[in-house]
């Protein structure tokens, strides 16, 4: 679980907190623009996507806007965010404490949250059960759990969860293990009535449908009794390693909210405190241009109106800033591999990225970051030639060949010459967002100079199972790079001439690292073994020969203490 903050990222939004309360309706715009989707899920689970999420949330980016100059820790404002949040859906659990939902009426239409997340995300298997067992939490638990599911996905911290309920992180750990049970016995109902056994079907004969507590107490009891219904029939995964694999639900597309900072006009804020807050974002708002960020369009007097089509599916990665994802700025479109030729032309990275320009990676830095995805070449597409570096030979600390299965392992490479980084991703054992290893202290230089191993991690594995591939398969769960990452190749080759140490930084999915120190000639065999030997694909060429060759994404001169913090940005 990732439950670090990107320093590059802090500093970032840390800028930008401190630009809007200026009064820069461009930070306010992307202020707005990138949150949004985190407080959009947090209502929408606690609610379970009841009518009134869309006035909830609209509340809460009101108040969040309209109160930021009085924010004075611009570090704070996410957990500041969660928390206006939080007040904002018991304040509406208040109000209608004495006019009780009745589950029977239809809601204005309003989806069920549960269903949004499973077709907008298209889940199956336990994810989707765990996505539907939301459904039959009480209100209280689902407040909770809309949290601590954004925990588990590394986008809060149990620091900042404890803070927006209002109690301690020991009492938070408390609540959290419970709503946990509760909601594996909840998984246990929608796993039985999947499949119900006879005395289950006569059971729910009297039943309307929606979940209530009466219901779950019932069907629990049953559950708890029955051989047939209590037996999963196959290994049952804790929930916190499936809700790390599942991303935030989109916004929809037409969602608007209009920044009316209370009701005022500009005059009248204006008319009362002209040197106030609201007075700098109302005048700010009300000027007549239109910007656009992250996925959401600002229009003239302070109306924000997401513009994603509705069709799309979904993105895992373009949803909102995260503890471990950079800020939401303009992602790179430098090409991915600088050998036209061995590939096609990378795409823009579909996510906000904190990589590098073009024109800042020639001026700034040697080489160029790969920061975009690109498209897999031609299975039948030969490599192109691979230049030949002084290669005297590499040392590692691990020996000839290292093998690092567990956070936190590293080793430590000396010298002027090829490495191999072999690839082991072990969906199998827990699926999930993937916590990429790190490049920390380098001393000298480091390349990325081309992929092999015969095929790419996301190509097929299976002749059985077309879902199947390196990345996993519906059956076990997929394993989720982070936004903007490369897509790795069984086997990744760099050169180095200088030190440099690669750190397994696992988490969430399972993974595991072969390092070991090689020849070109070893290299140049790998690429060239293509799909008539029996591999999927040839391997692809990155390396130019100059200082223009890519170096990895996740790279660094410093040697933070925790490599995990390493920017996707790689400051060489």
């Amino acid at each position: 679980m990732r439950t670090y903050v990107d320093a590059e990222a802090a500093r970032h939004w840390r800028a930008t907190v401190a630009d809007a309360q200026a009064g820069d309706r461009q930070a306010l715009d992307e202020l707005v623009a990138g949150w949004l989707p985190l407080v959009y899920n947090i209502v929408g689970r606690a609610l379970n996507g009841h009518a009134d999420v869309d006035d909830v949330v609209q509340e809460t980016m009101l108040r969040a806007v309209d109160n930021l100059g009085s924010l004075r820790d611009p570090d704070s404002f996410r957990s500041w965010l969660v928390a206006i949040a939080m007040r904002q859906i018991r304040d509406r659990a208040r109000r209608r404490t004495t006019q009780r939902l009745d589950e029977s009426v239809p809601q204005d239409d309003a989806a069920d949250f549960a269903e949004l997340t499973v077709l907008r995300l298209q889940l199956e298997g336990q994810r989707r059960e765990v996505a539907e067992a939301v459904r039959w939490l009480d209100d209280e638990d689902r407040q909770l759990l809309s949290l601590w599911w954004l925990e588990v996905a590394g986008e809060l911290t149990r620091r900042e969860l404890a803070a927006a309920v209002g109690i301690s992180r020991q009492h938070a750990a408390v609540r959290v293990q419970r709503v946990k049970e509760r909601l594996e016995v909840s998984r246990g109902i929608v796993r039985a009535l999947d499949g119900a056994c006879p005395d289950l079907r006569d059971l729910t004969a009297r039943w309307s449908g929606p979940p209530d507590s009466v219901w779950r107490k019932r069907l629990a009891r049953h559950v708890r009794a029955c051989g047939y219904c209590g037996d999963t029939g196959e290994s049952v995964v804790p929930a916190e390693r499936l809700l790390v694999g599942i991303a935030l639900v989109p916004v929809p597309a037409g969602f608007t909210i209009s920044l009316a900072l209370g009701g005022k006009t500009a005059a009248a804020a204006t008319g009362t405190a002209s040197a106030g807050w609201s007075a700098k974002v109302l005048a700010a708002l009300t000027k007549p241009a239109v910007a656009v960020t992250a996925g959401a369009t600002l229009a003239a007097g302070g109306a924000y109106v997401v513009v994603r089509p509705p069709d799309d599916r979904p993105s895992r990665t373009a949803v909102v800033p995260t503890a471990a994802s950079a800020p939401a700025t303009t992602p790179s479109r430098s090409a991915a591999s600088p050998t036209a030729s061995a590939t096609a032309a990378a795409s823009a990275s579909p996510s906000p990225s904190p990589s590098p320009s073009a024109s800042e990676a020639k001026t700034g830095r040697y080489g160029s970051v790969v920061d975009a995805v690109d498209s897999a070449p031609g299975r039948d597409a030969p490599p192109a030639a691979l230049p030949q570096r002084p290669a005297p030979g590499v040392t590692s600390s691990g020996g000839a060949h290292a093998t690092m299965n567990h956070r936190g392992d590293s080793v430590t490479l000396s010298g002027r010459g090829y490495v191999l980084v072999r690839w082991q991703i072990s969906p199998q054992y827990r699926a999930g967002g993937l916590v990429m290893p790190a490049w920390t202290g380098l001393k000298g230089k480091l390349f990325h100079v081309a992929s092999g191993g015969g095929r790419r991690m996301d190509d097929p594995v299976s002749a059985t199972d077309a879902t199947a591939t390196g990345m996993g398969g519906t059956a076990t769960g997929y394993t989720v790079l982070p936004a903007g990452a490369q897509q790795m190749w069984q086997n990744e080759y760099f050169y180095l001439a200088g030190t440099v140490t690669l750190t397994v930084n696992e988490r969430g999915a399972d993974y595991g690292l072969n390092v070991f120190p090689t020849t070109w000639d070893a290299v140049e065999k790998d690429l060239t073994t293509g799909p008539d030997r029996g591999a999927t694909r040839y391997g692809l060429v990155r390396d130019t020969g100059g200082d223009d060759t890519p170096v990895p994404q996740y790279a660094t001169r410093e040697t933070p203490a925790d490599p995990a913090t390493v920017a996707q940005r790689s400051r060489v």
